[in-house]
């Protein structure tokens, strides 16, 4: 990733413009915040592009330049010199946050027939609550695997790395966050969520939830060996920290910010502070679902942001990038992340739609045979999908929000039939598909009076 180039000086550019009155009414004429295409583009970009007719790329600049600024509207927040963060409304935004409005905190998805089972917890291990948690620690360099990591919070076993630590770490985190979204943000409060973060993952344990200090080594942030943003001094944070949860809480005088755009640059401006010496994006995207859930949007618990900025690390980085090297200028990372929600939100859309296609299939399979209840379906089709998948009385109570007994009942139901066996480990006992499960599937008992489909299993 290169650093992006810095825009031309604007008061400069302003000044050759105005010397020549013709050019600056020319400029203001066709002056857009956006291209042509409705691209919101940073200066290290529009230099490659082919300006508008009339006007070369500097004048083109300084056109954009003008029309951002007219739409722009300060806010309470700032960065290393004092100077205010700043954002405006387009067109592609707005879009953006109709459609996450609708999706995420309406009612657009709540008839599908999914949607009840994963509030209900059906799926919460499986579900992208944990992608999450996943994800967010894999994009800051936790050492593990997806499947290790499910398995981990499945089994609710002890991490036994600092990776497995820091995925373990930040689902507790992320349920931190939900239990908070009824109270006022404090730095108490954020102090508290970074304790959960990095638990047991740090060199020295007394950082843990606690600001960084003057005389500290500061933390900077890093690409390649090379710093690309450094926070602010140490002896401001308690001062920043304030104005953050002041925002969050919306107590700072700004007016109304669409819900979806505060908590992005919560998100921006938590990351930007650095205020830890470890831990700073996962708290950043933590105090991002803290802000959604607390406006009603639901759906968010259930979208992995994080899953989607791990595909292209360097976009998100430069997203931050772009607001430091224009004027404070945070429409480039909430654009960003808007597309990282829509995405997410589009990935939670095929989850429900193979979730369903596959309960359809395992329905279809199960018709005539032994009566399994639909707890133990749904066992059956993560077996189909995963055969050495553990599961323990607890981790199913948990998963269908049954009583223990029940669930105990469930998997010694079918191990009598002989779809799983057990074994003890540790003071436990762990159930585990049959090696000729989908055999044993086959060869249950048929309900009288009715004919077992014949899809393959």
């Amino acid at each position: 990733m290169k650093i992006p180039e810095h825009p031309p000086d604007f008061q400069d550019l302003f000044a050759r413009a105005k010397s020549s009155k013709g050019d600056l009414d020319e400029i203001i004429r066709l002056a857009r915040p956006t291209d042509g295409k409705g691209r919101y583009l940073h200066w290290d970009r529009m230099r490659r592009l082919s300006p508008p007719k009339g006007l070369d790329h500097r004048q083109w600049w300084l056109g954009t330049a003008i029309a951002r600024l007219a739409i722009a509207r300060r806010l309470p927040l700032t960065d290393t010199e004092g100077k205010p963060f700043r954002f405006g409304y387009i067109d592609r935004m707005q879009q953006s946050l109709h459609r996450i409005d609708q999706q995420a905190g309406g009612e657009l998805m709540i008839d599908h027939p999914l949607v009840g089972d994963i509030v209900g917890r059906r799926y919460l291990v499986s579900s992208l609550i944990a992608e999450e948690a996943i994800t967010s620690s894999l994009l800051e360099g936790a050492a593990t695997t997806r499947q290790e990591a499910r398995e981990l919070l499945r089994s609710e076993r002890r991490p036994n790395n600092h990776g497995e630590r820091m995925v373990f770490n930040n689902y507790q985190a992320m349920i931190r966050a939900k239990e908070l979204i009824d109270e006022p943000l404090t730095p108490d409060g954020v102090l508290s969520l970074h304790r959960s973060i990095v638990d047991d993952t740090l060199e020295h344990a007394e950082h843990a939830g606690r600001l960084q200090r003057k005389g500290e080594k500061r933390v900077a942030v890093y690409y390649r060996d090379r710093v690309v943003h450094r926070p602010p001094p140490a002896s401001e944070l308690p001062r920043r920290l304030e104005a953050l949860c002041s925002f969050a809480n919306e107590e700072s005088g700004e007016g109304f910010i669409h819900p979806v755009v505060r908590a992005i640059v919560l998100h921006f401006q938590a990351a930007y502070d650095h205020y830890f010496v470890d831990g700073n994006g996962r708290l950043a995207r933590a105090l991002f679902y803290w802000s959604m859930l607390r406006k009603g949007y639901w759906l968010s618990e259930y979208i992995s942001i994080s899953r989607i900025l791990l595909r292209a690390p360097a976009r998100y980085a430069k997203s931050y990038l772009y607001v430091e090297t224009d004027n404070n200028d945070l429409i480039y990372f909430i654009l960003h992340q808007l597309d990282a929600i829509e995405k997410a939100l589009d990935d939670l859309r095929d989850y429900l739609a193979h979730k369903a296609e596959r309960a359809k299939r395992i329905e279809e399979m199960m018709a005539g045979g032994a009566i399994l209840n639909p707890r133990q379906i749904s066992i059956v089709g993560d077996l189909l999908r995963n055969m050495s998948l553990p599961m323990t009385v607890k981790d199913h109570a948990r998963s269908k929000s049954i009583a223990l007994q029940t669930a105990r009942t469930d998997l010694e139901s079918m191990e009598s039939s002989g779809l799983l066996s057990r074994r003890r480990v540790g003071k436990r006992f762990v159930f585990t598909a049959v090696p000729d499960f989908a055999d044993r599937l086959r060869a249950l008992p048929q309900n009288p009076g009715r004919r077992r489909s014949s899809a393959a299993i």
